[in-house]
């Protein structure tokens, strides 16, 4: 049975409502380019709002360390989760609650995920402009082999439909879902949301 993380959360209600349907984690887009990005006050709103029932994850794109240990604070959110282009050096400044999104092309995507440190990473399906929330799915087989060896939080192209799948083949720590719940961008839809975390923990 996979965690799940409802990701590009953009509102107190919606948040409440994924943590009662049984939602992980959340996750907050700090990057401004994003349909779904929340600013600090919004952000810090969510997360006391989420009390200790789930873990907060703030996605970045390319920040500074510093800025993001300054948001971190700021907000009261758990994890950062580095989306752009960040080295290895700027995530192991931030370990131990911290970890790489890697956007799979192939499989050097699994040689990629060894050359960041931490306990964690994430795949997702690489859209060249998009880091993350593109609806599109990728080689499963490369996600099972990057699975024996991390904490993998599974992403790309997830919904209700096929998560259950995805959870066999790969057999990841945690599954990651942002526009496959969603009515539209930022905004969840409340069965949608219930519906892939009914089928991603075998309920």
């Amino acid at each position: 049975m996979a965690e799940v993380k409802i990701c590009g959360l953009t509102s107190v209600d919606d948040a409440l409502r994924c943590i009662d349907a049984g939602a992980d984690a959340i996750g907050l887009n700090f990057w401004p380019a994003s349909p779904r990005c929340v600013d600090v006050p919004m952000a810090r709103a969510i997360a006391e709002a989420g009390g200790d029932h789930v873990q907060m994850v703030g996605v970045f794109v390319d920040f500074s360390v510093d800025r993001i240990r300054e948001i971190l604070i700021e907000t009261g959110v758990d994890w950062a989760q580095l989306h752009g282009a960040e080295p290895p050096e700027a995530l192991a400044a931030l370990l131990p609650r911290a970890y790489k999104a890697i956007s799979v092309k192939d499989g050097s995507a699994i040689e990629l995920a060894r050359s960041y440190p931490g306990e964690h990473i994430l795949l997702d399906a690489s859209v060249p402009g998009i880091p993350g929330g593109t609806g599109r799915t990728f080689d499963w087989a490369i996600a099972a082999e990057v699975q024996k060896e991390r904490k993998l939080t599974l992403a790309g192209g997830l919904t209700p439909g096929n998560v259950a799948e995805a959870v066999a083949k790969v057999k990841p720590f945690r599954v990651d879902v942002a526009s496959g719940v969603e009515s539209a961008p930022g905004r969840k839809d409340p069965d949608l949301v219930k519906r892939f975390i009914d089928a991603a923990k075998g309920v």
